[in-house]
């Protein structure tokens, strides 16, 4: 495990907690929609060419609760993440959980959901791929599952697969909660993608199953 301290996590929150202030506290020094058009993903941004969103919209949060949360759960699993990984290895792979549960989201939306102007932010994707890298490195480490029943890492993270994939099929029925889960479990297939590409066969020596 490297010795180094988290370097990216702290700049990482910092620039959410920048967005989510103009948001809230400095949106009326923008155009009208600029903060919508600009911080939010959907299909139909991408096929406006508004590609940015892919990753801008992952370092945005209007409402506190969400940011707390995402900001809470990121800086306790990826500042040992990123000493473990190292910190330009990690912010490489957060980026690409960002854009990835981002382009999931518009994907799910447009083709399961039938609603391609369904608009999503938040960091929760890239915190979910973060996570699963996490859970699957360490399975055997203790998560607190709704900050409240202890579970290994792994069995957590794999409850959190099973309650996004039952959200998912309630919003295409018509129903559910206004969650990205289809943002959720991209995120989470990026942190089980990378981990079996990129970080297994690197770690397999190194930790301990």
């Amino acid at each position: 495990m490297s010795n180094n301290k988290s370097f990216f996590v702290p700049i990482i929150i910092t620039i959410n907690v920048i967005v989510y202030l103009m948001w809230t506290v400095f949106q009326t020094s923008f155009p009208p929609n600029f903060m919508m058009n600009n911080f939010t993903v959907s299909w139909n941004a991408l096929l406006e060419g508004r590609y940015w969103t892919l990753l801008s919209s992952a370092f945005s949060h209007e409402m506190l609760f969400h940011i707390f949360i995402n900001m809470f759960v990121l800086n306790s699993f990826g500042s040992l993440l990123e000493r473990v990984l190292g910190s330009t290895s990690f912010i490489r792979f957060y980026i690409l959980a960002s854009v990835l549960s981002s382009l999931s989201h518009s994907v799910v939306s447009a083709y399961l959901i039938n609603d391609p102007s369904i608009a999503a932010l938040g960091a929760s994707g890239a915190v979910a791929g973060v996570i699963l890298v996490f859970s699957l490195l360490f399975p055997r480490e203790k998560i607190l599952l709704f900050g409240i029943i202890p579970l290994p890492a792994l069995f957590g993270a794999l409850a959190f697969i099973a309650l996004d994939l039952w959200g998912l099929v309630s919003q295409t029925k018509g129903g559910g909660l206004p969650i990205g889960h289809g943002a959720h479990l991209g995120g989470a297939f990026t942190g089980i993608v990378y981990y079996f590409l990129v970080l297994r066969p690197k770690f397999k020596n190194q930790i301990s199953f």
